[in-house]
């Protein structure tokens, strides 16, 4: 009867196991691929022409009352990524003026770059409407996790940013150079490199609302969630 119980306990925990794992799996096989570019200026307003050689990922909504229209896109280059987001909106809520703040409790759009699977550990970026930033790199052990800010954070380990707010929405493009992920592994990206990533915005009209590319179980920072960018 003793082993009977325990085959059964042995049973419940694998079924229970499936979903998470099915959701893992899922998000992994979502992969986007990510076109290569020369070095460019960023002026907050994606009319860069570099822009127009890739398409919009459009990030659903996931929570809250608003739902704005929310994309972003990526480029990389032979020393860093490039990113663009548009981010429809009515007003902006964005007291902070300061870089390293908890910008995620205001309008904010965030990055997740999880390049080597191996380690759980991994960079988050996040750029406020007013064009202040929070670069960290964030060790997460089984859901626990905090962030660190760069050292020497300063000639080519320093990103690139620049924001753009219109009467109903705002965009923010910024450039992380690889010198700042180091030591990361699997770092710089090759063509056919991949990586996990997430793609996020928060915004705060009247409540949070929330949008991401891939959903996630817990928070933002569900690493297993992560879809995949492919180097193209």
């Amino acid at each position: 009867m003793r082993k009977l119980r325990d085959m059964t306990k042995y049973v419940l925990l694998i079924f229970l196991s499936l979903p998470l794992v099915g959701l893992s799996q899922q998000a992994k096989s979502a992969t986007i691929k990510i076109t290569a570019t020369a070095d460019f200026k960023l002026s907050g307003n994606g009319k860069a022409p570099e822009w127009s050689t890739t398409s919009w990922i459009t990030l659903p909504h996931r929570e809250g009352p608003w739902k704005y229209e929310t994309k972003v896109k990526l480029l990389y280059s032979t020393t860093g990524i490039y990113g663009l987001f548009f981010c429809e909106d009515q007003v902006i809520t964005s007291t902070l003026k300061e870089d390293n703040a908890d910008l995620y409790n205001e309008d904010v759009v965030e990055i997740f770059f999880w390049p080597d699977e191996s380690a759980p550990l991994y960079f988050e970026y996040e750029l406020s409407p007013y064009n202040y930033e929070l670069p960290i790199l964030v060790p997460n052990d089984k859901g626990t996790f905090f962030g660190w800010l760069p050292w020497h954070y300063e000639g080519e380990r320093k990103t690139r940013h620049a924001t753009n707010i219109e009467a109903k929405s705002w965009t923010a493009e910024f450039f992380i150079p690889y010198a700042l992920l180091k030591p990361l592994a699997n770092v710089p990206p090759t063509q056919g490199t991949t990586w996990r990533c997430n793609f996020y915005r928060i915004d705060y009209d009247q409540g949070a609302s929330e949008w991401s590319w891939q959903p996630t179980r817990t928070n933002f920072h569900d690493i297993e969630s992560f879809g995949t960018i492919l180097f193209n």
